[in-house]
């Protein structure tokens, strides 16, 4: 099936097209610098210095500034500070209000890199380095976006917000969702939110399943190991307990498939993970001849906006409760970690419709709506900040965040701009 034909832009929208990709370089060169500050969490590091170098291109572009730290956070410290900056580019009017928003955080490095994970080298159209694609390359696309608009002599009618925000990858909880707590993205005064994660430059992403981390711990009586028998081994308890996992509880997951256009389709069902376990004695110590007498175990249940909470945390109580039947030596605590509910914005949101129009014309095809397999800060900005229109929206390829040679191509870069700027127009209106 062929691509649809464009309609013509305006004369407007053209000219803003035409901006964005004599800019290009000069995007770049600032994605490379964004890159060179190596932001990692944990534990949070250069904050104030990234901060401030994105508050100081936003002065340079005419907003104004304000950095924002998160006082009264546990993770916010002298040693490692988290500071946000939000722009503002006020229109003729204070609403419609389209706030774009980037998170500046970004995993550590870890091994495989064949590049300079912060070196923002530039090559083979690409722009390398830990976070060009998850996700400061969609702060350069939305800050020049904005920016050619400007630079073609328009004037929007409604205002836009730009945010750079901390810690998302570890929960967000100093970043966006305190933006979010202190009304500095709220339906008070925000109508629209993209939040620029590396979704695919050609699709829109409505929101993501749900979240459910908790801890197991079983707990046993440490006996001699040559005589195992006179002790309680908290691991055989937990060996036990992910093996009923395994066996029973998966295959029952990879049965649920949600309606939510989850991508890639292997998400879309209800997933089980072990992120952790620990038990017995460390194991860089020396070893001694002991029966372990605790063990934990740190899961991640990812579930569908089809399935009640309740019912997530029910069925791995009920196996719990089962073996201790079963068992009296059984013993066990249990403690929720975090949760995190399912959002999905109304596909026929104005945004939606909007932003996908702006795809179809600046690619030449549909826009696929997807939802993500993982969680973002969309999450705080509908249950905290209740703004209904919110999105992902930007370059970079989601299968290539938190990988070795991570990378955004040059082309998906000026794509992701041309999209918001013609979103940002038509969402906004001129004097």
């Amino acid at each position: 099936m062929s691509a649809p034909a464009q309609p013509p832009h305006s004369t407007a929208e053209d000219a803003v097209l035409g901006r964005i990709e004599s800019m290009a370089d000069e995007m770049c060169a600032f994605l490379s610098e964004l890159i060179r500050i190596p932001t990692v969490n944990p534990p949070g590091e250069n904050y104030p210095a990234c901060a401030q170098f994105l508050g100081s291109k936003l002065k340079e572009f005419g907003y104004q500034v304000e950095y924002v730290a998160a006082e009264g956070r546990p993770e916010h410290t002298q040693q490692y500070p988290r500071i946000n900056v939000i722009g503002r580019l006020a229109g003729l009017a204070a609403r419609p209000l389209l706030h774009f928003n980037g998170h500046f955080d970004v995993v550590p490095v870890g091994n495989g890199w064949t590049r300079e994970p912060f070196g923002g080298e530039r090559a083979d159209g690409k722009i390398f380095g830990r976070g060009s694609a998850d996700q400061k390359s969609g702060i350069a696309a939305s800050f020049f976006a904005v920016e050619a608009l400007r630079r073609c002599g328009i004037r929007l009618a409604g205002t836009i917000e730009q945010s750079g925000v901390v810690d998302e990858e570890s929960g967000g909880f100093a970043g966006m969702a305190y933006l979010a707590q202190k009304g500095l993205v709220h339906r008070d005064r925000t109508d629209y939110v993209i939040i620029t994660e590396p979704l695919n430059v050609d699709r829109v992403c409505l929101g993501f399943r749900g979240v459910y981390w908790f801890r197991v711990t079983t707990k046993g009586r440490s006996g001699h190991g040559s005589m195992p028998f006179l002790g309680v081994s908290a691991i055989d308890h937990m060996a036990k307990f992910l093996n009923t996992l395994v066996n029973e509880l998966k295959p029952k997951l990879a049965q649920r498939c949600s309606v939510m256009p989850v991508e890639p389709p292997g998400a879309r069902y209800a997933t089980l993970n072990v992120n952790a376990v620990h038990g017995g004695q460390p194991e860089s110590g020396p070893q001694t001849p002991c029966v372990a007498d605790r063990c934990v175990a740190i899961l991640d249940r990812r579930f569908l906006i089809e399935e009640p909470l309740e019912s997530v945390r029910g069925e791995i109580v009920e196996i719990l409760e089962r073996f201790k039947k079963e068992n009296p030596q059984f013993d066990y605590l249990f403690d929720d970690q975090m949760t995190v509910l399912p959002v999905q914005t109304n596909p026929e949101a104005h945004l939606v419709r909007t932003v996908s129009g702006a795809i179809r014309d600046v690619l030449g095809k549909e826009a696929p709506l997807i939802a993500s397999p993982g969680t973002y800060d969309q999450k705080h900005v509908m249950r905290i900040g209740h703004v209904d229109q919110c999105i992902a929206y930007g370059p970079g390829r989601l299968e290539l965040s938190h990988l070795p040679d991570e990378y955004c191509s040059v082309e998906e870069l000026v794509h992701g701009a041309q999209v918001m700027a013609l979103s940002a127009l038509r969402l906004l209106g001129t004097t």
